[in-house]
């Protein structure tokens, strides 16, 4: 996403002011919230109130009787609807989801992202050169003409086909492949693309001799910027105290509408943890599983400790699943529910096998829990508390597929007095694009579940 911003210059200035607010310092989140706040810090110098006079200068005209605006955006009073910085950073602070996914902040309600891919090139879908390799139909399609198919893609199982007899890309594309797209490099290798290959009568896998390489023109990869539009898209939620409330509780030191904005940050950051959780398990499920980690009941020798173990190692598969197929990089996080937290709390010391990691074994430090070989451990706690299914992921960098996350407000709080009861009441909302990006972002997440065998227990 293009910012014309100094990074340097607004790191410098927010970094101290967050690490001290939230006692964040990681180094890739302060980045981004530093550049939200600078962001927001826009939005509020470019949303600043003045009074009128009755007919001109300003754009409050008295505060009027208090009246909280409707849903059928009838007007409210003149009360400034303050958009709370220190209210972002708690969500941000507090939003788990965000550990999970690379964040772009946006700097209005709608934006670009930009994002990097490679692919084999030689020609362009829409353009008038045919491209040299296309992707089209399924593992079932004979529609190749006197072209030559020379693959299927190891990812959506569609035909990699080499163009041989057209001259005009239009034609190709539109009459005899219509729907067809370029092939993604690292996800959808071609055999021999860059070697021998079947043009030189060889193995896929072998070299071209000097002979023929010499008579060869260079065959083209090319690095693709893409760009994808995305709106910001709301959750929103809204609580009131009475006047007595407030009064009443002040004797115990409570400040009820801090305290109803604290249960309303937590909501928002529920919310947009099950957002985006929910979304990598979609795509997950469309990604090609390593199966069910079944636990049958102990044999000889065996203990809970052993088969708890398991679970490590069918981490460890999926995290390496997504390096396979994904091309990027291996899985880097798990999210997990409670028992299966405690099973992998349990075995953080086991000797036996040992695997690397920081698991925390303290009661109750489930969220995050700590990391086993590299892969970092979360527990979600809005999943049942038995449920027995494993999310696996990686984090990218906002350059490639995968899901991303655009915050444009993360948190605005506005607080008005009711008419009639004279109560206080606050609404609160957020505004963010979650979006997914690359050829293929499944191939960055996978899933599994944990299968017991009858009359065996995972704790």
């Amino acid at each position: 996403m293009a910012n014309l911003i100094n990074e340097a210059e607004v790191r410098n200035t927010w970094s101290p002011i967050i690490e001290e607010a939230t006692g964040i310092n990681e180094s890739s989140k302060l980045a981004w919230m530093s550049e939200y706040c600078h962001n927001h810090k826009l939005y509020e110098d470019a949303s600043v109130m003045t009074l009128g006079n009755g007919g001109t200068g300003g754009n409050i005209f008295g505060m009027g009787a208090t009246k909280f605006p409707t849903a059928g955006n009838a007007d409210g009073s003149g009360d400034k609807a303050p958009t709370l910085l220190p209210l972002a950073m708690q969500v941000a602070a507090q939003t788990i989801g965000l550990d999970l996914v690379p964040v772009v902040p946006m700097a209005g309600p709608m934006g670009l992202l930009s994002y990097l891919d490679f692919v084999y090139e030689g020609g362009k879908i829409a353009g008038s050169v045919t491209p040299t390799y296309i992707k089209y139909g399924d593992k079932d399609s004979d529609k190749v003409g006197a072209d030559v198919r020379v693959g299927f893609s190891r990812i959506d199982g569609k035909a990699i086909i080499k163009i041989v007899d057209a001259l005009d890309a239009g034609q190709v594309i539109t009459d005899r492949y219509t729907g067809a797209e370029l092939v993604a490099a690292l996800e959808d290798h071609i055999p021999g693309f860059s070697g021998a290959g079947a043009e030189a009568g060889a193995a896929a896998y072998e070299p071209m001799s000097r002979g023929f390489g010499e008579q060869q023109n260079d065959k083209v990869m090319g690095l693709s910027l893409f760009s994808k539009s995305v709106s910001a898209e709301t959750f929103q939620v809204a609580a009131a105290v009475t006047r007595e409330q407030v009064q009443d509780l002040k004797q115990f030191g409570v400040d009820a509408v801090a305290q109803v904005e604290a249960v309303l940050t937590n909501e928002l950051t529920q919310s947009i943890n099950e957002h985006i959780l929910g979304k990598m398990r979609a795509l997950a499920a469309g990604n090609d599983g390593v199966g069910n980690l079944s636990f049958g009941a102990l044999a000889g020798g065996e203990t809970k400790a052993d088969q708890h173990r398991k679970i490590l190692t069918h981490i460890l598969a999926s995290a390496n699943l997504i390096a396979q197929r994904g091309r990027r990089g291996a899985g880097n996080f798990a999210v997990v529910g409670g028992m299966v937290a405690s099973a992998i709390q349990s075995i953080a010391g086991f000797v036996a096998y040992p695997m690397a990691n920081t698991v925390n074994q303290v009661a109750g430090s489930i969220y995050p829990l700590g990391s086993v070989a590299g892969i970092n451990i979360y527990t979600d706690p809005s999943i049942a508390f038995g449920d027995l299914n494993v999310l696996v992921g990686r984090k990218g960098d906002g350059n490639g597929p995968g899901l991303v996350f655009m915050p444009y407000l993360m948190a605005e709080s506005v607080q008005a007095i009711v008419e009639g009861t004279m109560a206080p009441k606050v609404a609160v909302k957020s505004r963010y694009a979650l979006v997914e990006a690359g050829f293929h972002p499944e191939t960055q997440y996978e899933s599994f579940a944990i299968s017991l065998a009858q009359d065996v227990t995972l704790l």
